[in-house]
């Protein structure tokens, strides 16, 4: 007795796009520029301190505790590694709170340096763990989907915000300015 065959999938139809110059196309194009403008300093940020933050802390693995419990981090199952990956995000959750609260109460200043200390232990935190478990949570499916577009998505727009005017024009005048302080330097 055979199995009867299973009736094909019907094809997919294409999902509708709002058409140019409609009320919901504009809308799209607003929120996207609005997202765009938000988060680009944070990508910027994010960016530049990265590699650097990260190998910061990876030179702390030279403690023994430390290098013990990077190779137990890195040799986590995948959903694990996405555990201690987001551990760091909970544990600066009181400390951007008390940020908040800084300012509310007037402390500005201290305010932001306690928000601007707490994104960059955050970021060196998260950076070198992302290095560690990288490959396993490439092994959790909606993660290998979803981060190579997430990182394509960011490089383009890293890539229009070096190619736009302004700045070119900041590289051309710090540039500028290094020149002119080597030329100091050297009399």
């Amino acid at each position: 007795m055979t199995s009867p065959k299973p009736s094909p999938e019907p094809p997919r139809q294409p999902v509708p796009r709002a058409a140019a110059g409609t009320p919901l196309w504009m809308l799209r194009k607003v929120l996207h520029g609005l997202l765009t403008a938000i988060l680009v300093p944070v990508l910027l940020f994010e960016e530049w301190g990265w590699t650097p933050l990260a190998d910061l802390v990876g030179r702390l693995t030279r403690l023994p505790f430390l290098a013990r419990v990077e190779d137990k981090v890195r040799n986590l199952p995948p959903w694990g590694a996405l555990l201690v990956f987001f551990v760091p995000v909970l544990l600066l959750l009181p400390v951007k709170v008390l940020a908040l609260f800084l300012f509310s109460e007037g402390h500005a200043v201290s305010g932001c340096a306690v928000l601007i200390g707490a994104k960059l232990i955050g970021t060196a935190i998260v950076a070198r763990i992302f290095q560690l478990v990288e490959t396993a949570l490439m092994r959790i499916p909606l993660f290998a989907r979803w981060y190579p577009r997430w990182k394509g998505w960011k490089n383009r727009v890293l890539y229009s915000v070096r190619e736009s005017a302004p700045w070119r024009a900041v590289r051309a005048f710090q540039e500028a300015t290094r020149q002119r302080w080597r030329r100091f330097w050297r009399l």
